[in-house]
């Protein structure tokens, strides 16, 4: 067995409860990052748990990332993986609603699924602060990809998911793929298999975007090139994963025409694409919309058979 092989089993064995084995590690919290963690400043962990006015988890000033993982039953398994990046702005994380509730649900139907706690852009913490949560995403794939079959998944079938401001985190991982921000000696692809987004932050142009995101990633005065780099509409080429999206027309804080110019990009470039839009439901509403009887998740579960995605054989 060579080092890098038992580095990994060794990193896997202390993060998992109990030396528990990866296929029954449902729930197991794991560091993101085996050794040091790149792009960072010595700072101390600041990281704090509050709840919403619903009861809801958010975490704020996280920084050091970790991926949760969440293993469907092995009856039900299909081999498909998504990894899900919550929303919060990037200031803070909704760990709840846009994570670990959907995270279940998705094992429902059979696909294993990785909560990302990916680090809040912070001078204080990082170097640069507009690579860092997407360093954490490409991390999160190389590591699900380097170590699917000890999940039972296949490297072939890793999507990410995002919601809001995680929505831009899945779609950037999906458009800039082709340059790695971590180290990558294995050569791994980077490039998700397909993309989930739900009410995602998609463009920082003036006329889309949203401007609080916008200003945590790349600060107050960006230049133009970095908005149109960071505005991911202009990123899409042919090789773009396949998305599915959803949003309401009425999202008061991200407008629905970042799903929009981000589906008309897809469809120029002849990516698949399908798109659910809501009359009525404002922002945030993760899985239930409770403007509508319509489960927009039932219908990305459907989208995702229809393209293979949950094909057991």
């Amino acid at each position: 067995m060579n080092i890098r092989k038992l580095a990994t089993i060794l990193f896997f064995t202390a993060a998992s409860l109990a030396g528990s084995s990866l296929l029954s590690s449902a729930q197991t919290i794991l560091p993101l990052y085996k050794d040091s963690i790149p792009n960072s400043r010595p700072s101390p962990d600041e990281e704090k748990v509050t709840t919403d006015i619903e009861g809801r988890p958010i975490i704020s000033k996280i920084s050091r990332p970790t991926l949760t993982v969440y293993l469907p039953s092995p009856e039900k398994a299909t081999g498909t993986a998504v990894i899900i990046c919550p929303g919060g702005g990037y200031w803070v994380v909704a760990a709840g609603h846009e994570g670990a509730d959907v995270a279940r649900r998705l094992n429902e139907s059979g696909v294993a699924a990785f909560v990302l706690k990916y680090r809040i852009p912070d001078d204080h913490t990082m170097v640069n602060r507009e690579i860092g949560p997407l360093q954490d995403a490409q991390r999160a794939i190389q590591l699900v990809r380097e170590n699917a079959a000890g999940w039972g998944i296949r490297k072939n079938r890793i999507g990410i998911m995002g919601f809001s401001a995680g929505g831009h985190l899945a779609s950037t991982a999906g458009t800039h793929y082709t340059k790695s921000y971590i180290d990558n000696p294995e050569h791994t692809s980077l490039r998700p298999d397909f993309m989930i987004l739900a009410y995602p932050v998609i463009s920082f142009t003036d006329s889309v975007g949203y401007k609080g995101c916008a200003d945590q990633i790349l600060g107050k005065m960006p230049s133009p090139e970095k908005i149109k780099e960071y505005s991911n509409e202009f990123q899409v080429t042919r090789h773009t994963p396949p998305a599915f999206l959803v949003h309401a027309k009425d999202d008061p804080g991200v407008k629905v025409e970042n799903s929009l110019v981000f589906a008309a990009a897809l469809k120029k470039n002849h990516v698949p694409v399908e798109v659910y839009l809501y009359e009525k439901g404002g922002h945030g509403f993760g899985m239930d919309n409770k403007t509508s009887d319509v489960k927009w998740m039932d219908l990305c579960i459907s989208w995702m058979e229809k393209s293979g995605w949950l094909k057991t054989k």
